[in-house]
């Protein structure tokens, strides 16, 4: 092991138990910051004996924060939530969180700062998930100039919420059903990026010698419609299902509807209003923007890792012979 110290606020969750486990195998000492370490053991086993700690620590309390970053080489924010419940909202969350996080490094002299956006980020943006996004990395600049900022396309991977997502809603619906639909006809891009693609160049960023106050949008190989990527994981799950187009007037009712079914205990919000708003801009690399292959990684694409885990939704398993 190095002797490096990396603090992972958000550690436990998908994007972050990989950068943990890449962290660990890079030498780094990992202290994983979340807000309940009981249910992030998971973590321990992928460094060697005492490589990766857990600390309790709550964005939405500064002192957990600053007791968390005491001793750090590197500080990487991975905070963020796809949709808002009880007292974790976008900005309680998402602005807040980071700029406690990184005003928090600064005044601990922390020079290594990592910060995860998304692509899309934006403080004029009508979407709250974009419009928070933006304000944090104003937040994390005015508080460290020479953050990293980095920000991905939609990231699938085997524990993902966008193809397992859609997976769950095609293999619950009744056969034929108008289901998930098709906001503003499916005409949204979308740049999907591998997550262990994102950690790798997470990792690589913090090692880089002059990617101090760089900004990096990762996506992966091939650009896609909304639309191709559901009718990708129709394939997959061998599923018959209609692809309705929905005009984005009506998308405020249907959303609504979805934040109501996720108010029922332990489901979490089909569709949201705000995620729908989302869907009216592209998410894809910009042009001209540093971006994964400056990082020296090759993305992988959807085609050769999404259908190994999307089996599991398959009516007959793995080896069920495909529908033409």
């Amino acid at each position: 092991m190095t002797g490096k110290l990396a603090v992972v606020f958000g550690g436990s969750g998908f994007i972050g138990r990989n950068v943990v486990r890449e962290l660990a195998r890079r030498g780094w000492r990992v202290r994983a910051a979340v807000r309940r370490p009981h249910h992030a053991q998971f973590l321990r086993p992928m460094g060697a004996v005492g490589q990766v700690q857990l600390f309790q620590a709550n964005v939405r309390h500064r002192p957990s924060v600053a007791r968390a970053i005491e001793g750090a080489d590197a500080v990487i924010n991975l905070v963020g939530i796809l949709h808002q419940e009880g007292a974790q909202s976008f900005t309680r969350v998402q602005a807040q969180g980071s700029a406690a996080i990184a005003e928090a490094a600064a005044k601990a002299g922390v020079k290594t700062f990592i910060h995860v956006s998304a692509i899309g980020a934006d403080e004029a943006s009508d979407s709250d998930y974009a419009r928070t996004k933006g304000e944090a990395e104003r937040a994390v600049r005015e508080a460290i100039p020479g953050a990293i900022i980095i920000r991905p396309s939609v990231v699938f991977g085997p524990e993902d919420q966008f193809f397992n997502k859609f997976a769950t809603l095609m293999s619950m619906a009744p056969a034929f059903a108008p289901l998930p639909l098709l906001f503003g006809g499916g005409a949204a891009k979308f740049q999907p990026v591998y997550v262990d693609d994102v950690a790798d160049a997470i990792c690589a960023a913090m090692e880089k010698p002059d990617a101090e106050g760089a900004v990096y949008e990762l996506g992966g190989p091939r650009v896609y419609t909304f639309r191709q990527l559901l009718e990708f994981t129709l394939a997959q799950t061998g599923h018959r299902r209609m692809l309705v187009a929905v005009p984005f007037s009506l998308a405020p009712v249907i959303g609504f509807f979805g934040e109501c079914v996720g108010a029922v205990p332990f489901f979490a919000p089909p569709v949201t209003r705000d995620q729908i708003k989302m869907l009216k801009r592209d998410n894809v690399v910009s042009d001209g923007a540093k971006g994964i292959a400056d990082l020296g990684i090759s993305p992988r694409t959807v085609e050769s890792l999404a259908p190994a885990y999307l089996a599991r939704f398959r009516k007959y398993g793995q080896f069920a012979e495909r529908l033409a």
